[in-house]
């Protein structure tokens, strides 16, 4: 399968994040939706953006039609094995890994209308992973339920 194969579309993309991890919680925004644990406290494991206005300049160009970039939140040793070696990576190709053109230092990923094979085989594994690391992440800083909070 090749990079000009259809894949899911961004709302198909959400349908599965919210089916798969369904202690998601979703929010819309300019032009972005936002995958996390918490209505509250909003770290993110995943987004899925249509416009470059978040970003400095237009680097993955998603003004073009159709167009969108899922970012994933991963680890250390995923960040370095998908994307660590990539020197001045094309972040408008579709369909490739690459570090997220902003908040790549956060060691985030992001890759541009995904085909099916590649969401599949390469990105549900790093979406749980990224959701996994996010609940992880606040197990350890909630105080278990009935605890004296001090």
């Amino acid at each position: 399968m090749d990079a000009s194969t259809p894949g899911p579309d961004a709302d198909e993309i959400t349908a599965w994040i919210a089916t798969a991890l369904p202690d998601t919680v979703l929010a819309q925004a300019m032009g972005a939706t936002f995958f996390s644990l918490d209505e509250s406290h909003w770290p993110n494991f995943a987004t899925i953006v249509t416009t470059d206005e978040h970003d400095m300049g237009t680097p993955s160009d998603l003004a073009r039609p159709g167009v969108f970039r899922l970012n994933i939140g991963v680890g250390r040793d995923t960040f370095e094995r998908l994307v660590g070696g990539q020197e001045a990576p094309d972040y408008a190709a579709l369909d490739r890994i690459l570090p997220h053109p902003v908040y790549a230092r956060q060691r985030w990923i992001a890759i541009l209308n995904p085909t099916r094979d590649t969401f599949e085989r390469d990105l549900k594994p790093l979406i749980i992973e990224a959701h996994d690391r996010l609940a992880a992440q606040r197990a350890r800083h909630t105080p278990p339920e009935g605890a004296d909070p001090g």
